[in-house]
């Protein structure tokens, strides 16, 4: 895993990839609808900006995460839909600036973690590494739904690697989010990176495996395209149901994207 500084370089520059699609915009645009449904391109950044200020708290005030943890499983179906829309009311030049200050004050905080602290989160607790990680997957595909509504396809980066472990780590989540259970083995994942380099997991000799490219693969952890519309091969039964139910992110699996064809 990359070291904690050249994690935290990556995840401002997702931001800023998103951030440069979304400033140019008059404000009248901010009420376009994105492919995720019920949600507009301010609806996503007034997540990403809500998201922000979760970790932000989870890193400098433990006991005050706690309480909002109660309240998250208190009324789950309204959580994050909840703080996405209270965002999406404001202003789009203020949610724009206060999503800025997040973004920055996400990476200050868990720059100035001690080495070896564990965050607490909605799941098992992690390390600053980790949060920065997840912080990078989340502002990637929600920045896919707003490139999406704009009309425009980012070139995908060396970013894309750090979406792409986290999809192979949650393999297992995934299974179980679904009631089912993982597989026994595990599996060999090869992809080509955005520049032909090939991005491996697990052992050589696996007997199932996945295949394809990086992209693709973050597409369907992140549940933005349907594997139908991608160029993944997988081999074996436990393989190709794992990219039917992949999902990245914490929460409900939730229904996933209908294929284009």
């Amino acid at each position: 895993m990359p070291d904690l500084h050249s994690l935290l370089a990556d995840l401002a520059a997702e931001g800023d990839s998103v951030d440069a699609l979304v400033a140019p915009l008059p404000a009248a645009r901010w009420a376009d609808p994105t492919p995720a449904e019920g949600w507009t391109i301010a609806h996503q950044i007034s997540h990403l900006a809500w998201t922000d200020d979760l970790a932000i708290r989870a890193a400098t005030d433990a006991a005050g995460f706690a309480k909002l943890v109660e309240r998250a499983l208190a009324e789950p179906a309204d959580y994050v839909d909840g703080g996405a829309a209270e965002g999406a009311a404001e202003e789009p030049a203020r949610l724009l600036a206060r999503w800025r200050d997040g973004r920055r004050r996400v990476v200050d905080a868990l720059a100035a973690l001690p080495a070896g602290t564990r965050l607490p989160w909605f799941g098992p607790p992690m390390s600053a590494a980790s949060m920065a990680t997840g912080r990078l997957m989340e502002t990637w595909a929600h920045g896919e739904d707003v490139a999406d509504a704009v009309g425009e396809r980012r070139e995908p980066t060396h970013r894309l690697r750090h979406v792409a472990h986290i999809g192979v780590r949650a393999r297992d989540f995934a299974f179980r989010n679904r009631g089912l259970e993982p597989p026994a083995e595990e599996f060999r994942i090869v992809l080509k990176g955005p520049a032909g380099e090939e991005w491996t997991w697990g052992p050589p000799d696996a007997a199932q495996s996945v295949t394809g490219p990086a992209l693709d693969f973050c597409h369907v952890a992140t549940q933005r395209r349907h594997r139908a519309d991608l160029a993944l091969t997988a081999v074996g039964a436990d393989a190709d149901r794992w990219l039917d139910i992949a999902q990245a992110f914490a929460g409900p699996s939730g229904p996933g994207r209908a294929p284009t064809a």
